[in-house]
């Protein structure tokens, strides 16, 4: 596990677009070997989607032979609806890139049959050849996609029915409205994201200081979901200065002693030890 401690929101959006694109270009995907990659939606990740946009559009990298699999999607939110993960997807980032709409994954939350709309969810990770890179943002309380407080460590995608603080948390999107706001989503489980062979989390902010803080220093708990990938063999949890704020200084200084940020800034991950 690592942390990595960036200044500010954009800095740290900056970090991780370069991660993944490093990652990309170090894959040397083609037309036999797909890349896989692991998405998630929400305010967090808008920066890193910018980023990795600004490099495509300068020919530094390409998405053409990238698997995509996001995280989540709402239950019975029409997919042209301007709020729906489909929409953000689109519009924020898939319509600017090269990529192969067959191969953007999303969950329909819309499928007549739910269940067996996350079996084939599941089916068609594991016939991509798993994921070989799983960015994920968290909520306040902890949840990552939506694996509420509560869900198990070792869950698959599956219909989840939404905690009252994401609903609250979610209506700034839906003119907050609650009445608005979906109470039930598909989305991929905690055991789906750990079997990727990497995973990186973006934390940032004040408002998500104490989640970072659960899931650094106190141990695993099913009640702070992102507590899980304490027990992966290669997380990367990427955040701004705001979000410490609840860290002890010891814990800071230490992880900001052990990643070589500049480095990678410079094209390499080589630098950070596992």
């Amino acid at each position: 596990m690592r942390l990595v401690i960036l200044d500010e929101y954009n800095l740290a959006s900056e970090w991780a677009a370069k991660y993944i694109r490093n990652k990309i270009i170090q894959f040397q995907p083609s037309a036999d070997k797909y890349f896989t990659l692991g998405l998630p939606t929400g305010s967090t990740p808008f920066g890193c989607y910018q980023k990795l946009i600004e490099y495509y559009k300068n020919g530094d990298i390409s998405f053409k032979y990238v698997k995509t699999f996001n995280m989540d999607e709402y239950v019975g939110l029409p997919r042209a609806h301007p709020e729906s993960y489909h929409s953000y997807m689109w519009n924020n980032f898939f319509k600017h890139i090269d990529i192969d709409p067959a191969n953007a994954h999303i969950l329909d939350g819309n499928a007549d049959d739910l269940d067996a709309e996350c079996q084939a969810f599941e089916k068609k990770i594991a016939e991509a050849g798993g994921i070989e890179l799983f960015v994920g943002g968290i909520g306040p309380d902890g949840h990552i996609a939506f694996n509420e407080p509560g869900s198990s460590l070792v869950s698959r995608t599956r219909v989840k029915t939404l905690a009252k603080d994401t609903i609250v948390a979610n209506a700034r999107f839906f003119g907050n409205d609650l009445s608005k706001v979906p109470t039930m989503a598909l989305t991929v489980g905690v055991g789906t994201v750990m079997d990727a062979k990497e995973v990186m989390i973006l934390i940032t902010g004040a408002h998500k200081a104490f989640a970072l803080y659960k899931a650094i220093e106190e141990g695993v708990n099913h009640m702070w979901t992102v507590s899980a990938f304490q027990q992966h063999p290669r997380t990367i949890f990427v955040c701004d200065e705001d979000a410490t704020l609840e860290l002890r200084v010891k814990t800071v200084k230490y992880f900001k002693g052990t990643v070589c940020t500049q480095r990678l800034f410079g094209g390499g991950d080589e630098c950070i030890s596992w």
